[in-house]
């Protein structure tokens, strides 16, 4: 995000949350004062105060994205080291599905080798 300033960032961020997130969904997030006005936009809003150092407050929590982000941050800085604009969304898909597939190797195993099968020009 360019600008640290609440309202550039709130008008940055809504936008994108009316395009891209279903308008019944519940959104979960810290407490960015770029958030507040979700619930008057219709969605389901639940908040965690990190701030406060709490983390997990019955199901609301942001572990997921979290963890996800830390993966994401991790690869790039340590494998790549650098993505072009080009070939962001192939980035962010591999790690999309490493993260959706992390608790089971032997799935990502499989699902790259099928992969590779169906490219080979034996498999035509």
């Amino acid at each position: 995000m360019p600008s640290t300033c609440p309202k550039e960032r709130q008008k940055a961020l809504l936008p994108l949350v009316r395009q891209y997130v279903l308008p019944a969904s519940t959104i979960y997030t810290d407490e960015l004062p770029a958030y507040t006005h979700l619930k008057k936009m219709g969605y389901a809003h639940r908040r965690i105060h990190h701030a406060a150092k709490v983390y997990v407050k019955g199901d609301v929590h942001t572990n997921t994205i979290d963890g996800f982000w830390a993966l994401l941050k991790h690869g790039l800085r340590g494998v790549y080291h650098g993505v072009s604009a080009k070939h962001l969304q192939a980035y962010l898909d591999e790690y999309a599905f490493r993260y959706n597939n992390s608790q089971d190797r032997r799935g990502i195993f499989n699902a790259m080798l099928s992969r590779v099968q169906k490219a080979s020009p034996s498999a035509s």
